[in-house]
């Protein structure tokens, strides 16, 4: 998730094109706190793991 937001800034800052870039935004910060909650052990999604 956090690889995609990347993508989406870059290719949103390349192309100029707003909503892109919001999205890439929106992609990063949502990528990060599932990488932070996972990592403390929370269940995400009702799965413990993600294989």
């Amino acid at each position: 998730m956090i690889t995609l937001g990347i993508v989406l800034l870059i290719v949103g800052y390349l192309t100029g094109v707003q909503i892109i870039w919001i999205l890439g935004i929106v992609a990063v910060v949502l990528g990060a706190v599932l990488a932070i909650a996972g990592r403390t052990g929370h269940a995400i999604g009702g799965r413990t793991h993600w294989f």
